[in-house]
């Protein structure tokens, strides 16, 4: 009895300890020479995505994507900006939901659709710069600005500029904020592939004492600093992605009373902490420091 359930364990452990949770065949050794590397720089290298199904690896901020399809540069109700980033890319999931998105938009707003700003680098992964999410093909950041024109050429995608739509300091909307933008977020939050949707306080605020009827859709709008110039929206891992993990439900609730609470401490700061010591800045993520699968993802050289 004793032997039997010592090699149960044995087998346990080996497959705890397998670089693929024991899913599947082990993985080769991370190379020497680059698991130090920046992983920002190899990921930022890749032009185009990885061959094989799609499938999001690891966290959305520690994590890449297999299998990634692009966003059409230009659609009958959206636009990919700043293409020379070449982050238009996600899972198919992702791409899916901009699309619909967009379209419900433009049907049922003032907008013509959206603009769409960085999703995912064709690989994912750490990004050359800008975020610190954005890794697994689940993030996709809108523009606050309504777009007046779908035929933006190139070169305007580049110069064009989104508008702030927070005041004091994020605590309150600003003037360009307006209802249809509170409209166009109860559309991208009442999608049920949806796990967050991060915008300023203020904004948050400003929904949480103007939405009306079903209101449970405001649990998914969580204030986050910046997020004033576009909302963030993070999607739920999608079927199939067995690597890919998951962020903790929203707490219960609409998430209002933490809401205001924020907006009054960025109204009335407390004053600062003497004693308080920041921690050392972190260094950049190594390739190490990514899922193992990452490093297969990556081209030779």
């Amino acid at each position: 009895m004793l032997k039997h359930l010592a090699g149960a364990l044995a087998l346990a452990l080996v497959a705890a300890c397998s670089p693929t949770g024991g899913g599947g065949p082990a993985l080769p050794p991370l190379d020497a020479t680059r698991s130090g590397q920046e992983a920002r720089l190899l990921f930022g290298a890749e032009r185009a995505p990885a061959g094989g199904p799609s499938e999001v690896i690891g966290g959305y901020s520690r994590g890449c994507l297999s299998g990634a399809r692009e966003l059409p540069e230009t659609g009958p109700t959206w636009q990919a900006m700043r293409l020379s980033r070449n982050r238009n890319w996600g899972h198919p999931v992702l791409v899916d939901y901009v699309q619909e998105l967009s379209a419900r938009v433009a049907a049922e707003t003032s907008w013509n659709g959206l603009y769409v700003g960085d999703m995912q680098q064709p690989r994912g992964g750490p990004m050359l710069t800008g975020h610190v999410s954005h890794q697994s093909g689940l993030d996709v950041d809108i523009w606050m600005l309504p777009p007046r024109r779908l035929d933006l050429t190139e070169a305007e995608r580049e110069s064009l500029s989104s508008i702030s739509t927070r005041s004091a300091r994020g605590a309150r909307v600003g003037e360009n904020w307006t209802a249809e933008h509170m409209e166009v977020l109860r559309l991208a939050a009442s999608d049920p592939r949806v796990a967050r949707i991060f915008v300023f306080t203020g904004a948050k605020v400003w929904m949480c004492d103007n939405a009306t009827g079903d209101r449970s859709w405001l649990r998914t709008i969580r204030p986050a600093n910046g997020h004033h110039y576009h909302f963030h929206v993070r999607l739920n891992c999608p079927p199939g992605s067995r690597d890919c993990e998951a962020q903790a439900a929203p707490p219960p609730g609409d998430g209002c009373d933490e809401a205001r609470a924020r907006a009054e401490a960025i109204l009335n700061p407390p004053p600062p902490d003497p004693d308080y010591v920041p921690p050392p800045p972190r260094g950049p993520m190594t390739l190490a420091e990514l899922p193992r699968q990452c490093a297969a993802l990556l081209s030779e050289g």
